[in-house]
């Protein structure tokens, strides 16, 4: 049943429409603040505003629609056109409640699935039919879907959303070290798989809460695994083959911008070593980004976002530290790399004139 509901495809069509405005709108925020910017000044608009204040306001803005830009992604990679306008209604309910990015991804998969039942099964008159995507559909599902999410299931979300974000926020000590050690590994396990697009969506979410130590973390361990790998050649070669090298090359420049597929190739062939090296030099890099409360206001561009993040010489401690890790461990358990050698077989010359036909 869950299989055939698609709710992970769905949810990635979300995030792939949701991504660019979270990037734009985060760059904005980080920017006008590290020029002076105030959030505070965002609701007064007889405020004197300058470029720098502009560009906060405007980052604000677009964080506040990402609940309705998921929702009514999700809605449309579920019920295609007509479930736009119930999906973008059911997020910016989502987001006056505060149920924020989870409410939105809520209102999306419930505004698509009742979309696509009454696409089935309400029937009207041949005049009427033009009228069914663009106007009854979209109407029917708003009013209904609007109320449950009012009535049944935005309070509760509102409740568990804030919950979480209140319990992060007063993490000390041993609990922060642990939820980084966590995530850390989680977000560098699969190298960008299903396991690190948990990590990011969570991070996502809280992000949207105001929450900015998750984002930098994941940031941070989607880079130790090319960093490592890179650093772990550097200090012996032999550990890698050609092949691997050349990949290795690839991977390290992939890596600066937050690309962690790069490590795909060498986890490949040998995948225990090089899961386990780079799971648990991100961990400790998770720890640490916790430990020293780093945040990131972006949700990706590696080294070029490091100067709007809060704390950036700590995270920069943190990469460095689970690189070197990761690197350590890869140069310890990994064996040298066998070359196949291919000998080419010389071809005898065979001298036809000293055959005998019999």
């Amino acid at each position: 049943m869950l299989k055939k509901l698609e709710l992970k495809k769905h949810a990635m069509t979300g995030i792939s429409y949701m991504l660019p405005l979270v990037v734009a709108a985060g760059l904005l925020i980080a920017i006008g603040n590290l020029a002076g910017g105030n959030p505070s000044l965002i609701s007064d608009y007889k405020a004197s505003y300058s470029i720098w204040q502009a560009s906060v306001t405007l980052g604000v803005f677009g964080m506040q629609l990402l609940p309705a830009v998921m929702g009514a992604a999700i809605s449309y990679s579920i019920a295609d056109r007509p479930g736009i306008a119930p999906g973008l209604l059911m997020g910016m309910v989502a987001n006056a409640m505060g149920a924020g990015f989870l409410g939105g991804m809520l209102g999306g998969y419930l505004s698509g699935y009742f979309v696509v039942f009454l696409k089935n099964n309400i029937k009207v008159p041949k005049w009427a039919q033009g009228l069914l995507p663009m106007m009854i559909i979209p109407l029917i599902s708003s009013v209904v879907i609007g109320l449950v999410m009012f009535f049944v299931v935005g309070r509760p979300i509102a409740s568990v959303s804030a919950s979480l974000t209140s319990m992060l926020n007063n993490m000390q000590g041993g609990s922060k070290a642990i939820f980084g050690l966590i995530m850390g590994a989680m977000a560098a396990f699969d190298f960008g798989g299903p396991v690190n697009k948990v990590a990011s969506l969570f991070a996502d979410g809280l992000l949207l809460q105001g929450v900015y130590g998750p984002e930098a973390i994941k940031i941070c361990a989607s880079m130790i695994p090319p960093f490592g790998v890179a650093l772990s050649w550097v200090i012996r070669r032999a550990r890698y083959s050609k092949s691997e090298s050349d990949n290795i090359k690839i991977a390290f420049p992939m890596g600066i911008c937050m690309i962690t597929e790069g490590v795909i190739p060498i986890a490949a062939v040998d995948p225990l070593r090089v899961i386990f090296s780079c799971s648990f030099g991100a961990a400790i890099g998770g720890m640490l980004i916790m430990l020293l409360d780093v945040g990131s206001p972006v949700p990706s561009g590696g080294m070029f976002i490091v100067p709007a993040m809060q704390n950036p010489i700590g995270f920069l401690i943190a990469l460095g530290v689970g690189s070197v890790i990761t690197a350590i461990l890869l140069v310890i358990l990994k064996k040298d790399a066998k070359e196949q050698v291919i000998e080419e077989e010389e071809e005898e010359e065979v001298d036809l004139s000293n055959l005998q036909i019999k």
